[in-house]
C-alpha cells in the first residue's frame, strides 16, 4: 500500500522541469467483482508455485534454512528457483513495509516468470507474490522466524493496491515511477504504471538502476521532485555500475539493481495482468453457455484478446535510446533458460540497442497462465497471432514494427517450442 512520503533534498544540480502532467492510457478495465462465482478469487484452491511449496514443505519434502540477517530469503529464492541476479531495488516509500523503506534501506525484489519476492533489511517477513494460473497474483507473507516447517501466509491487504486502474482492475502485478510530494500538502505519493510501452525517461522514479551501460535519461537514484502538475529531475541520469557507494550494499543479496531486469520487469507485469483479465472475462462469458456448448466469445473478450495481442508480439513497445548492458549477470541467466529451436534461437533472447527482445514475442507465452486460458480465449489470441505474424494485417504500425524476417522467425520458434500451438502456423504461410 502506497504511504505519503517525506520530503526529499534537492535534487543534483542542473534540473529540467516538465511543463504539464504526465498522459498515460489506462487499459480497459475489469468491472465485475473478484468473487463473481466464475472467478472465486477469495474462496477457491490456488495452485501457485508458492502453495505448492507450501505443500512440499508441509510434506517434509522440502527444508527452508534460516540463516543470518536475511532469515529465509535466500533458501525461498532458491526453492523458487528464482535468480539473485534478478534482484531490483526500490526506495519509494510503498508496499506494507513503507515505514521500513529509505533512500539506504531500500526494498529488494527478487522475480522470475511467475513469482516475485519482496524483502527489506530489518523486517519481520518476506512479501511474495505469485501468479496462479487462474486466480490472479496471490499474495503472501512468510515470518523471518525460525521455524521446523515455516509456512507462507495468504495475504489480502496488498489487493488495496494491487487491484486498480494500474492492473486492469484484476488481482494483478504492479510496477510504477513514484514522485514523492511533501509534507506540508498532506497528500500522497503520486506516480503512474510502468510497462515496456512507457518511454524509457519516464521509467525508475524511486528505484535504483545500475549498469555497464544504460539511457542517459531515465528517473531512476535519484528522488524526483513533484513541484503542482509537473517534476523536475536531474538534467542527467547519474549512473551507477551497483550500489555499493549509495548505502551498505553487504547487507543485499547482490550490490545491484541490474538495468536489464528492471526492462524485463517493466514487461512482464503488464503481461501477467493481461492475461489474468483476459481469463478472467472469458470465464465470465462462459457462464452464459447451455451445458456441453461453448458460448461465442463477446466483443469485448475479443478486444481484450487483440490488447493482449498487440503486448505479447511488442507492438507498441517504446524504443530502447541506444545500447544497454546491465551488471549483474542477469541477462546471462535470463536468456539461458530457453527454451530453443533447432537453430539455438529462443524468445527469451535478448537485444537491448533498439528493442529489449530479438525476437517479438514474450516468452510469457510459455507460462501456465497462458496455458491456462479458457479454450475460446486462447483460440482467438492464436487467430489474431496468425493474423498479424502471417503478414494479412497490413495496417502501417505492423509492418514497421515487425518485419517479414522477425516475424517468420518467430514462427518458427514457436513451431519447435510451443506445446499446443494451432497446426496453422507455418512459416512457408508468412509473407
Amino acid at each position: 500500500m502506497m504511504s505519503r512520503l517525506a520530503t526529499y533534498t534537492a535534487l543534483a544540480a542542473g534540473i529540467t522541469l516538465l511543463a504539464g502532467s504526465l498522459v498515460f492510457s489506462l487499459p480497459q478495465q475489469f468491472t465485475a467483482s473478484i468473487d463473481d462465482p466464475a472467478i472465486g478469487y477469495s474462496s477457491r484452491p490456488v495452485n501457485d508455485p508458492v502453495a505448492r511449496l507450501n505443500r512440499r514443505i508441509e510434506e517434509k519434502q522440502v527444508e527452508l534454512s534460516f540463516g543470518g540477517p536475511s532469515g529465509y530469503l535466500r533458501a525461498v529464492l532458491a526453492a523458487l528457483d528464482i535468480p539473485v541476479a534478478s534482484q531490483v531495488l526500490v526506495f519509494s516509500e510503498t508496499s506494507l513495509q513503507a515505514k521500513h523503506i529509505t533512500k539506504t534501506n531500500p526494498r529488494a525484489l527478487f522475480f522470475n516468470d511467475s513469482v516475485a519476492v519482496g524483502w527489506v533489511p530489518g523486517t519481520d517477513s518476506l512479501e511474495l507474490a505469485a501468479q496462479d494460473p487462474e486466480q490472479g497474483i496471490i499474495f503472501y507473507q512468510l515470518a523471518q522466524s525460525p521455524q521446523e516447517k515455516p509456512q507462507f501466509v495468504r495475504e489480502t491487504e496488498c489487493l488495496q493496491c494491487h487491484i486498480g486502474q494500474f492492473s486492469g482492475g484484476v488481482a494483478g502485478m504492479l510496477v510504477m515511477s513514484m514522485l514523492p510530494l511533501s509534507d506540508d500538502q498532506n497528500e500522497y505519493a503520486q506516480g503512474w504504471g510502468v510497462d515496456h510501452r512507457t518511454p524509457i525517461e519516464d521509467r525508475w522514479g524511486g528505484w535504483y538502476v545500475t549498469a555497464k551501460q544504460a539511457p542517459s535519461r531515465h528517473l531512476g537514484n535519484v528522488p524526483v521532485h513533484h513541484v503542482e502538475k509537473s517534476y523536475v529531475r536531474a538534467a542527467v541520469t547519474p549512473k551507477l555500475e551497483s550500489v555499493a557507494g549509495e548505502f551498505d550494499a553487504a547487507r543485499y543479496p547482490s550490490p545491484y539493481s541490474d538495468v536489464v531486469a528492471h526492462l524485463v520487469l517493466n514487461h512482464q507485469v503488464a503481461m501477467a495482468d493481461l492475461l489474468i483479465r483476459l481469463g478472467w472475462e472469458a470465464r465470465i462469458a462462459a457462464r452464459g453457455a447451455a451445458p456441453g456448448q461453448t458460448a461465442e466469445l463477446p466483443a469485448r473478450v475479443r478486444e481484450l484478446a487483440n490488447e493482449l495481442v498487440d503486448y505479447l508480439l511488442f507492438v507498441d513497445e517504446a524504443p530502447l535510446p541506444g545500447k544497454v548492458e546491465g551488471s549483474s549477470g542477469f541477462a546471462r541467466e535470463f536468456s539461458a533458460k530457453g527454451p530453443r529451436d533447432s537453430q539455438g534461437r529462443s524468445l527469451r533472447d535478448l537485444e537491448l540497442e533498439q528493442h529489449l527482445f530479438r525476437y517479438p514475442c514474450s516468452y510469457m507465452i510459455y507460462t501456465e497462465a497462458f496455458d491456462a486460458l479458457p479454450n475460446p480465449a486462447k483460440a482467438a489470441v492464436y487467430e489474431r497471432m496468425w493474423e498479424i505474424l502471417s503478414g494479412r494485417e497490413t495496417r502501417q504500425v505492423y509492418a514497421t514494427r515487425l518485419s517479414l524476417a522477425e516475424r517468420r522467425a518467430v514462427v518458427e520458434i514457436l513451431r519447435e517450442t510451443k506445446q499446443g500451438l494451432p497446426d496453422y502456423f507455418q512459416p512457408a504461410e508468412v509473407r
